[in-house]
């Protein structure tokens, strides 16, 4: 049963950047247009997406998850900070959290020794 559980949490984390990735995909232009609204240079796009889906899909089937939870628990931190700094609007402080709390569980998931049905196993 603990198998079942680690997978489905693997899934439920990875879920949001795979989709996010893809949503990026569907609409570039207004992906670069926010990015620049921050200051953040459009070329980033392509990494940014290669990054979730990429890495979102390694933590789904357990392929290097360590790795991939590193790199995506930085990235949300880092876009909890360059894209919901603004307190005085209580949605983007609760992005910002989520953001966080997100970077939190990853962060569990990148130390911990195995999960179930991973294709590495580490």
């Amino acid at each position: 049963m603990n198998g079942i559980i680690q997978l489905a949490g693997r899934i439920m984390l990875a879920l949001i950047f795979i989709l996010a990735g893809a949503g990026k995909i569907s609409d570039p232009a207004g992906t670069v247009g926010y990015m620049q609204s921050v200051g953040l240079p459009g070329i980033l796009l392509w990494p940014t997406i290669a990054l979730e889906l990429l890495g979102g899909l390694a933590i789904a089937i357990g392929f290097k998850v360590r790795y991939a939870a590193f790199a995506l628990a930085a990235f949300c931190v880092i876009s909890a900070v360059l894209f919901h700094k603004n307190f005085a609007d209580q949605m983007q402080m609760y992005m910002f959290m989520k953001n966080i709390a997100m970077a939190g569980g990853l962060l569990l998931l990148a130390t911990s020794a195995r999960t179930a049905f991973s294709i590495d196993k580490n």
